[in-house]
């Protein structure tokens, strides 16, 4: 049987320095981050010289508009996760190989030296936010990028033509087990007014995939003399910025409103269920809405909710990202509102696991990635 697996492939614009790996989407489990591992492949003349090859998983932090660095300000902070010599390799190293890197070196053949990196789980999810239709250079954010360069020492400037820089990502998938059911009742009552009104908001379930319909089961019982005139559900998505002390704000990213089973005189209840969607298609060209990290030329998704193991341990260059169902009732000019809210969890499933084996007869579909895209001054290359 001939197994395919798929690879991705990048080379330098010297094309020195290829650099081979098997996906570009990490899983962090809370308790640890799957390990970055791949194979990079040497010209002749690169083995010849003994050049010293390092490798680096680097995370780059954004927090401020490209084009409003001027007069040498600079709104964008690196951070390197993990860094090592590759080349020339260990006398003899201790790290165990993966199927695809057993596979890529009998295939590649002796030019060919596996890496494998690890990073700490407290290290920041790759989120960018979406920038306005006018806007340009890179987002706000956080990235990821594996980079191996030639060079004297791991501190060395690279030279951009023996260096090459593939993106990847850093992702958490939704747990198998569903938490709690959300509910919550909400009780107002008005000055100078007897009685009280009452609002019962509750989900279907805590945990929806991307894609789901979020079902909102609202049960209204007005006891007091206000008339409920009509009834918003929206879900808003959290987002904070660590870094900044003011960086918390919300963005609405799916929204209904009716007047249907109104207005509720006093002494009158009602019960409806009420569905949102949010998608990233109703938000395209709202500036500020948090994207899962995003490569060049694949469309963006609204981010998932950050689980942390920790939440007193927030990296400071990361952004949390969080939603919850909140709903209005309105009681006319003056009467003012009133509302509930509710927190849920919003994630990606985790891929079904298939377990392919690499056989001699494997045969690897290969994506590779244009020699000429090179990092700008360590900017993110190929995201």
């Amino acid at each position: 049987m001939v197994v395919n697996f798929k690879v991705f492939k990048k080379s330098s614009p010297n094309g020195k320095i290829t650099l081979y790996m098997g996906k570009r989407d990490f899983v962090d489990h809370l308790s640890a981050v799957e390990p970055i591992d791949g194979v990079m492949v040497l010209d002749d003349e690169y083995v010849r010289e003994q050049r010293r090859i390092f490798g680096q998983v680097v995370c780059s932090f954004r927090y401020g508009r490209e084009e409003d660095e001027v007069m040498g300000l600079n709104f964008q902070k690196e951070l390197y996760l993990a860094s090592e010599m590759i080349y020339p390799p260990k006398e003899k190293s201790q790290q165990s190989l993966t199927k695809l890197q057993e596979r890529l070196l009998k295939k590649l053949g002796p030019n060919a030296f596996p890496f494998t990196f690890t990073i700490q789980p407290s290290a920041p999810a790759s989120i960018t936010l979406q920038q306005g239709p006018d806007e340009e250079g890179d987002p706000c954010g956080v990235q990821y990028f594996v980079k191996l360069f030639t060079g004297e020492s791991e501190s060395d400037r690279s030279h951009r033509r023996s260096t090459v820089t593939l993106g990847i990502r850093k992702v958490q998938y939704a747990p198998t087990k569903q938490g709690a059911q959300p509910c919550t009742v909400v009780r107002k009552d008005f000055m100078l007014s007897p009685g009280e009104l009452e609002l019962e908001v509750t989900l279907d379930k805590q945990l929806y995939h991307h894609g789901e319909r979020i079902g909102v089961n609202i049960c209204i019982r007005n006891n007091s003399n206000k008339v409920v005139k009509k009834i918003k559900a929206m879900v808003q998505q959290g987002v904070d910025v660590v870094l900044f002390q003011n960086g918390q704000y919300r963005n609405t990213v799916a929204t209904m409103e009716t007047s249907e089973g109104c207005p509720i005189q006093p002494g009158s209840s009602l019960q409806k269920v009420m569905y949102l969607m949010p998608v990233i298609s109703s938000n395209k060209f709202r500036r500020g809405i948090a994207l899962e990290g995003q490569f060049k030329r694949v469309d963006g998704a609204l981010a998932s909710t950050v689980l942390l193991a920790n939440p007193e341990q927030r990296d400071a260059f990361g952004i949390i990202v969080s939603y919850a169902v909140k709903v209005k009732l309105f009681l006319g000019a003056l009467g003012g509102e009133v509302s509930a809210e509710l927190p849920f969890v919003l994630m990606n499933p985790k891929p079904n696991p298939k377990a392919r084996l690499m056989q001699a007869d494997s045969q690897a579909e290969v994506e590779s990635f244009r020699q000429d895209t090179v990092d700008r001054g360590m900017s993110m290359d190929e995201y």
